[in-house]
């Protein structure tokens, strides 16, 4: 695994500098692949999951898949344009757990993440949103799911690495801008998947 992650990254950035990437080989998948894997997910693992294309600045899809919680689920609303439930209205919080695929549209690697997504009404309205994400999938409750996951991925010629495996910096590689924005030095999974660190809390408001 790890020997093609290292010839994936000498393809993909000739510099060796984060922030530099060749994207002209760029193997992701495309958006129909990227639909059916999220359907067979959903069948095999007997859970909803939803599709989030990465930012501009984030070189990935995302598939999340509802392990705790349910429809229509904080995700739903979020990122899909589903109206908020009633019954959010009469709670002071939502918590939800969800295991977050994380594709690559730079080579065709993919891995996988727990997250913890909880709600809260807003002060002035609305809802605050907190996405947690861990380095990796530790819960108990979740591992079934996580090994039917990762068998899953073959069949979409998808190269399955392990977060544990790729949250060091690539030896010989250069930081970059990296270092200016988030300090420190980039992993692995920055150079494969997204900017952000891997375990980095995201806020976001629902109007």
């Amino acid at each position: 695994m790890l020997e093609q992650v290292d010839q994936a990254l000498a393809r993909l950035y000739p510099t060796s500098t984060w922030g530099e990437p060749e994207d002209d080989g760029a193997s992701g998948m495309p958006p129909d692949e990227l639909a059916a894997l999220a359907d067979e997910l959903a069948s095999v693992l007997g859970a909803a999951t939803f599709v989030r294309p990465g930012g501009d600045d984030e070189p990935c899809d995302y598939i999340y898949v509802l392990c705790l919680g349910r429809t229509p689920c904080v995700v739903q609303v979020r990122d899909h344009g589903v109206p908020a439930p009633d019954e959010w209205g009469t709670v002071d919080a939502v918590e939800e757990l969800y295991l977050r695929v994380v594709i690559s549209q730079r080579a065709r690697v993919a891995a996988v993440q727990q997250v913890a997504v909880d709600l809260v009404r807003g002060p002035e309205g609305g809802y605050l949103v907190r996405e947690r994400p861990r380095a990796g999938v530790y819960d108990a409750p979740l591992l079934h799911r996580m090994q039917k996951l990762v068998a899953t991925l073959p069949a979409y010629e998808l190269l399955h690495v392990d977060f544990g495996e790729i949250a060091h910096a690539p030896p010989g590689f250069h930081a970059g801008a990296w270092r200016e924005l988030f300090g420190g030095e980039p992993s692995i999974a920055n150079y494969l998947f997204y900017p952000q660190p891997t375990t980095m809390i995201a806020t976001t408001v629902i109007v």
